[in-house]
């Protein structure tokens, strides 16, 4: 996968991008990344630009563990309120709307011209986002999200095997569709797996090359770096940095992040 055409530009994926993390939530589980005010989320943004990301990722319901969903106005008030000042500061920078919810998807698109949809649910959350997903025609990123989490006592190779039958399944009912935009593909790390099916996932990433689509890791400060290491999100930075540099060497093509700084130096080093 050489790459990616959102809003008819080119992203060359020969070389990894970063995407940058950008959450107007009071609630997310790396408190450093909460864009509690206009203020604060312009500033998130800026310097996310500035320090090598190729789009960001807005987020506006926090999915972290045993989090209370907000409701689909409050989601969606809030992401019509950062994309107003989004729009205002930065233009047409490419975003990638971070939802789970059909009108959430559609708002962002329609109305403020996002480029991405990125759905941790593979549209299993919301019935109306499969077709939602085929109108819009917007790259989309599809996660991993089984029915029920597999049980930790799996083979690893059985496990594996599950993962790629989720994508095959799902990739082939968003083309016998007509969805006919790109589709990148998302592990989904830290969403219905253990700590050890994670690292499973990470150490035998390349095999979701298969389908040769684009791959996301979005490892950054996760459950699985600091419960490890017995530290917190605040203090998984240097954790986060070595697993994106195994992501990287095992076929990720976008990184998602909340620290731009440190992934586009990964990116950079593994791309000479």
């Amino acid at each position: 996968m050489k790459n990616i055409i959102i809003d008819g530009r080119i992203f060359d994926l020969s070389s990894p991008l970063v995407m940058a993390v950008i959450n107007a939530t009071p609630d997310s589980f790396f408190s450093k990344s909460r864009a509690e005010t206009p203020e604060i989320l312009i500033q998130n943004i800026e310097f996310a630009l500035q320090n090598g990301a190729s789009f960001i990722d807005l987020g506006a319901c926090s999915t972290r563990p045993d989090s209370t969903l907000v409701s689909a106005e409050e989601e969606l008030d809030r992401v019509s309120n950062a994309l107003s000042l989004i729009r205002k500061h930065f233009g047409d920078i490419p975003i990638s709307i971070d939802t789970f919810r059909a009108s959430v998807a559609e708002t962002a698109i329609s109305d403020f011209n996002c480029s991405i949809i990125n759905d941790i649910s593979a549209f299993s959350l919301d019935n109306n986002m499969l077709d939602t997903v085929v109108s819009l025609q917007r790259p989309y990123i599809l996660g991993h999200y089984p029915k029920e989490p597999i049980p930790d006592d799996t083979p690893d190779d059985i496990f594996i095997s599950s993962v790629l039958k989720f994508f095959s399944e799902k990739i082939e009912l968003l083309r016998n569709r007509g969805f006919n935009s790109d589709i990148i593909i998302d592990p989904n790390f830290g969403f219905k797996k253990t700590i050890h099916q994670n690292y499973v996932m990470l150490r035998n990433l390349n095999v979701l090359q298969c389908f040769g689509l684009p791959i996301l890791a979005g490892l950054s400060r996760k459950s699985m770096i600091y419960k490890v290491l017995d530290t917190t999100p605040e203090n998984a930075l240097n954790g986060t940095t070595v697993l994106n540099t195994v992501a990287v060497m095992n076929g990720a093509n976008i990184l998602r992040v909340h620290d731009t700084i440190e992934a586009s130096q990964v990116c950079k080093l593994l791309s000479l």
